[in-house]
């Protein structure tokens, strides 16, 4: 058993240029006591994907407000497989409607965040739900 902390990348796929939400995000994980990786802004899914390879983290986390949740986020899971790394959980935050949420978890996504889900609730899910690749 590892005492490593889990490793988190936060990342904005897409032509999504609000990151105020990924920044608060990647604060409350880092004081959460998480090691954090943020991508940056107008990331491809294969950018993300490569990153959080070489990185060696336990999940992804998806900031999304444009629209194209329903085309990023599934590629991002596709890529993880393809590269041999679908053990790296993800899941993503945004303005996602309802509707679109049961695609997105039956494409692989583990859990979906909308507005109004506080920082709390997100750290814990993690804690809950993620796991050291170690």
């Amino acid at each position: 058993m590892t005492d490593r902390r889990l490793r988190i990348l936060v990342g904005k796929p897409g032509l999504d240029g609000h990151d105020r939400g990924a920044k608060i995000i990647a604060r409350a994980f880092r004081d959460a006591g998480f090691e954090v990786v943020y991508t940056g802004l107008h990331q491809t899914p294969e950018q993300i994907v490569s990153a959080a390879i070489q990185e060696d983290v336990d999940c992804i986390g998806l900031s999304i407000l444009s629209g194209a949740h329903n085309t990023l986020l599934p590629r991002v899971c596709e890529l993880l497989k393809e590269k041999g790394a679908g053990d790296i959980k993800v899941f993503g935050g945004g303005v996602i409607p309802e509707d679109d949420i049961p695609a997105l978890k039956a494409a692989g996504i583990r859990e979906i965040f909308t507005p109004g889900a506080s920082t709390d609730e997100i750290v814990g899910w993690i804690r809950e739900n993620i796991k050291s690749r170690d």
